[in-house]
């Protein structure tokens, strides 16, 4: 249980070092020697909590990205995905955590991981983070 000085929160925040790489299941692109392509994945219900307050957070994650040899399986991502639910992570965090993740195991040509945050008290937050293979 995490306490604030403030207020306790009455269960347990699981910390970012849970989410592992593992569920993470890349697959060969098919069409690499013929051309390139751009995907674009949505996961519109993501879900953590906030690290300060407990407080759930929602929102959309988009991912976008330009594979070298691999592409993600969907249902890996999803699971992959899940694991954020419980943890408590600032949003800045969040976009950097699942950039750098999915960079190790697809070694892509580029990628942008963007979080839409829903509003909380009236502040939205929209974050970005951004790869570049050398």
């Amino acid at each position: 249980m995490i306490e604030n000085k403030n207020y306790k929160i009455p269960y347990k925040i699981e910390d970012p070092s849970i989410v592992k790489t593992d569920f993470l299941e890349p697959i060969p692109y098919a069409y690499k020697s013929k051309r390139s392509i751009d995907i674009v994945i949505r996961q519109p219900e993501y879900t953590s909590v906030c690290p300060m307050t407990g407080l759930p957070d929602n929102g959309c994650i988009t991912i976008k990205y330009r594979p070298d040899e691999t592409i993600v399986e969907l249902k890996s991502l999803k699971y992959y995905l899940l694991q954020f639910r419980n943890v408590g992570m600032f949003y800045e965090h969040v976009v950097n955590k699942i950039l750098d993740d999915l960079v190790q195991v697809l070694k892509p040509f580029r990628m942008e991981v963007t979080g839409e945050f829903t509003p909380r008290g009236g502040v939205s937050s929209l974050a970005t983070a951004v790869y570049e293979k050398e």
